[in-house]
């Protein structure tokens, strides 16, 4: 049984497996963070954001305070998440799922 868990992430509670929304590609056990089954891409603040008035004016993040991180799934290729991070700290494990409660049966559930 597949549950969503966010737009582009789903997890199969019988194989305890995140997978791909889109594709149903397998991103790893449901027990680790879903992100080192992904691609990923670091990218510059300001390539995301280029200046629209001249070189010197942006309204881009600095590259010197944070970094974009982005995880793609390795089946589609679809944009699954972005973080934007200061740089050093480490890529952070933002879903920690009870699989075991999932499983279980729903409490007032007839």
């Amino acid at each position: 049984m597949k549950i969503q868990i966010t737009e582009n992430l789903d997890v199969d509670v019988e194989a305890r497996q995140w997978c791909c929304h889109h594709c149903g590609t397998s991103l790893g056990s449901a027990d680790t963070n879903y992100k080192q089954g992904c691609l990923v891409a670091a990218r510059e603040p300001d390539e995301v954001w280029q200046p629209h008035v001249d070189e010197q004016v942006t309204f881009s993040y600095h590259r010197d305070w944070c970094r974009l991180v982005e995880f793609y799934c390795p089946g589609c290729q679809w944009l699954v998440e972005v973080e934007v991070l200061p740089p050093g700290h480490p890529i952070t494990h933002d879903i920690e799922l009870d699989l075991d409660q999932l499983t279980g049966p729903v409490e007032g559930a007839r």
